[in-house]
């Protein structure tokens, strides 16, 4: 069985797969004071509950977007288990990703990122978009070459709620999962919830559009233009309703991309 690490800025998700199939999966906040030690404690915990051993357990990955926990991560899967057939693997640049990639300093690229982008193209195998709902939000596009070009980061949800409570006197904190009643709000809160879901959704469709264009103008489309649209994260579901672009919604791609790169960078001793 393969374990799988997705630590984001807010929350670090945790996979199990087997026979590639995800059969657990568990969301914890991400802590950056934490240490080998706790992971530990919590994982102990965490394969108790649900009955699993830790024996079973022959592969680990993680894909950290929190430099310093990335190393805490890989000592804890050094400690913890003793059945690995292949060292812990760290998602970056320099591993096989199945993709090239075409930005000009490739250390600076979460590894979030190419996660995601490999994981699209191994489904999709065409010119994408993919965008992922987190802290930030991400958009980052790959040829229908299999090229990684680059994309652009925003603000996320969570983000922009936090800025408006916080810097403002008067505004509250929003629930966003009561849909607006309408465009217009005619209360402070029904302004801020279609600020929020009909705005980003504005961005999505407004960020896509020039994406989408620019893809196609450098020959990064195939002749009849077609992008694929993906979009995944932990607010995906909830924004995606208010755009049009968004084609496909994979809440599980990033750890689907982790066990695909795991398969790809030890292919020979699995």
């Amino acid at each position: 069985m393969l374990l799988a690490v997705d630590v984001g800025n807010s929350h670090t998700v945790i996979g199990i797969f087997y026979n590639q199939v995800l059969f657990h999966q568990w969301r914890l906040k991400t802590d950056r004071r934490t240490t080998a030690d706790e992971l530990i404690l919590a994982c102990h915990t965490l394969f108790a509950l649900d009955e699993l051993c830790k024996c079973d357990i022959t592969g680990f990955v993680v894909c950290s977007v929190v430099p310093a926990l990335e190393p805490i991560w890989l000592k804890f899967a050094e400690r913890y288990f003793n059945s690995l057939l292949s060292p812990p693997l760290a998602v970056s640049h320099q591993i096989d990703i199945g993709l090239r990639i075409l930005t000009p300093n490739p250390a600076e690229l979460g590894g979030d990122r190419l996660v995601n982008a490999a994981a699209a193209w191994e489904s999709y195998g065409t010119a994408l978009i993919v965008i992922d709902f987190g802290t930030a939000i991400t958009f980052d596009c790959v040829s229908d070459q299999g090229e990684y070009l680059g994309g652009t980061i925003h603000p996320g949800l969570g983000i922009s709620l936090d800025a408006l409570s916080e810097r403002t006197a008067k505004l509250p904190r929003v629930d966003l999962c009561a849909k607006p009643v309408s465009a217009i709000g005619a209360t402070t809160i029904e302004a801020i919830r279609s600020g929020m879901l009909h705005g980003f959704g504005g961005l999505i469709d407004r960020m896509t559009e020039l994406l989408g264009k620019e893809m196609r103008e450098r020959g990064a489309a195939a002749a009849d233009g077609k992008i694929s649209i993906i979009a995944t994260g932990g607010m995906a579901e909830l924004i995606v309703p208010y755009s049009t672009a968004v084609e496909y919604v994979d809440p599980n791609l990033t750890l689907t991309g982790l066990r695909l790169l795991h398969e790809r960078n030890y292919m020979e001793m699995s």
